[in-house]
């Protein structure tokens, strides 16, 4: 088969002109999991600035003179309009600007992206992103205090910033097979743990110099990754010349996902008769919601995400405000020491994929994380406070534990769910699926930061209890589907350590 010149990236249409072409598949899957992965790790780096600047940004806090413990003290001076009583509450409204945008964008994103070249369309998203970053670290420079301005620049910034998120799994799903797609996924899905680390470290080693700083630099930064998307990202297989893997997929039953009644399968297969293994045509928007197994992942997402979500905007201001061996730790080293919770999240994502595979039951191995979840949230919030041992060691458990079955449903289960046999396989339903998912998760990431600001003036328990709820809640969407997976598992004659084990 030779490369579909109309598809392929402007970068490899100049390496091609001047050397011969001897790549292999192998060479291209790798480096579309680089560039994908480099691109949503941008994306979150850009994201993670406003959780680092909100203790700046925030009520003033007076306090011994940081993690050395010294005997004098320091004032934060806050930014107008954030410094007053009502600053958290503001500081949530922020958070909810910019995810109320960003999950009304990927609903509409996902239906664009099945429908224009995913290449442009990700690169535009990527530059508008960095430039909607660099300008709300401007205003410290312009010295804006509106709040109306502020909302305004979140807004726009998560309108651009959904458009990431079906692009890059709508690729890597085009790229992989299903056999190892939980692990493949989970590895490359630690973009997002990475994203937020390199952000926090980024944001937090500027603040010295200004906080405006924190989202310039993470702006420039993925403006450079999207000038690379657009020069060599290569959306399908058979644009450099292959077969795609993607048509071998075929989901043995649909009790994978949900055990539902003949006459519910067949309403199904109703809906997407129309499509064939060759069929271009994208699918519906409510088609899509209709696939099984769709809305229970959604609506599980939305809790799951909101806890994840809390923490990723919310973990360096309540670290800043939480006395650690009774000290105080300052900006710089609050927001450094809330990356272990995205460490924690690495190793959970790829811990989550990996046991997915082997016992072939996504859903179940989401609620074994879930449910252990529960504990480790409220040990972190007794104990991690009595040293920083401690306080290391929890939130490392917490960020395994909660952003397990978030990597998982997000990536594995969405690239799952697009490509089923009722589908036939069809990549142009990829992007649509993976946007219906995670915007729905979208929504409750954009309520438990809001929620936040407002109730941890209550205290720090109230929000922690929030969490739990949220937690239990997202368990009971996949019971459902998890009974599904362990009578298939049951009828195989086979279990959770005998496929850990045996395979």
């Amino acid at each position: 088969m030779e490369a579909n010149s109309r598809n392929i990236a402007p970068g490899f249409t100049l390496l091609c002109a001047t050397k011969p072409s001897g790549r292999t598949i192998v060479f291209y899957q790798t480096l579309v999991l680089l560039i994908t992965f480099s691109a949503y790790a941008s994306f979150h780096a850009s994201r993670k600035p406003p959780s680092i600047v909100k203790s700046v940004l925030g009520p003033q806090i007076q306090s011994s003179d940081s993690e050395l413990g010294k005997n004098s003290s320091s004032i934060d001076t806050g930014w107008a309009p954030f410094d007053g009583k009502r600053g958290p509450h503001r500081l949530g409204e922020l958070d909810l600007a910019f995810l109320s945008a960003y999950s009304i964008g990927m609903f509409f994103a996902g239906h664009i992206g099945d429908r224009i070249d995913l290449r442009v369309f990700l690169s535009f998203g990527m530059f508008a992103s960095g430039i909607s970053t660099i300008v709300f670290g401007l205003a410290y420079w312009w010295k804006i205090h509106s709040l109306g301005f502020f909302l305004l620049v979140q807004i726009i910034s998560g309108l651009f910033q959904s458009t990431g998120w079906p692009c890059v799994v709508s690729v890597v799903g085009n790229w992989f097979g299903k056999s190892k797609r939980g692990l493949i996924m989970g590895i490359w899905n630690s973009h997002t743990s990475v994203g937020n680390i390199l952000g926090s470290i980024v944001a937090s080693s500027v603040l010295v110099f200004g906080w405006g700083w924190s989202f310039v630099l993470p702006g420039i930064f993925i403006i450079v990754v999207g000038v690379v998307v657009f020069l060599f990202l290569i959306l399908t297989p058979e644009d450099a010349g292959f077969e795609s893997p993607v048509k071998d997929i075929e989901m043995s039953s649909e009790a994978e996902y949900v055990n539902t009644s003949e006459e519910t399968r067949g309403e199904g297969e109703s809906l997407l008769q129309s499509g064939s293994p060759d069929s271009a045509a994208a699918i519906g928007f409510l088609e899509a919601w209709r696939l099984p197994g769709v809305a229970p992942y959604a609506f599980c997402l939305f809790f799951s995400k909101l806890v994840a979500y809390t923490f990723l905007y919310w973990l360096p201001f309540y670290i800043r405000h939480t006395a650690v061996a009774g000290v105080h730790l300052s900006h710089e080293t609050a927001g450094m020491l809330s990356t272990i919770f995205d460490v924690g999240g690495v190793f959970g994502g790829i811990l989550a994929g990996y046991i997915s595979d082997r016992i072939e039951g996504r859903a179940v191995t989401s609620i074994i994380f879930l449910i252990f979840s529960v504990p480790a949230l409220i040990l972190y919030r007794t104990y991690g406070s009595i040293s920083m041992y401690f306080s290391i060691g929890l939130m490392f458990i917490s960020g395994l534990l909660v952003n397990g079955p978030y990597s998982l449903i997000t990536t594995a289960v969405a690239a799952d769910l697009g490509t089923q046999s009722l589908i036939k396989g069809n990549s142009k339903a990829l992007a649509t699926v993976t946007a219906i998912i995670d915007g729905t998760g979208s929504v409750g990431a954009a309520l438990g930061p809001l929620l936040t600001g407002y109730i941890s003036s209550t205290g720090w328990n109230s929000v922690f209890f929030m969490l739990i709820v949220a937690i239990l809640l997202a368990v009971l969407f996949l019971i459902r589907l998890a009974r599904a997976e362990i009578t298939s598992m049951l009828s195989e004659g086979k279990w959770f350590w005998e496929s850990m084990t045996v395979r």
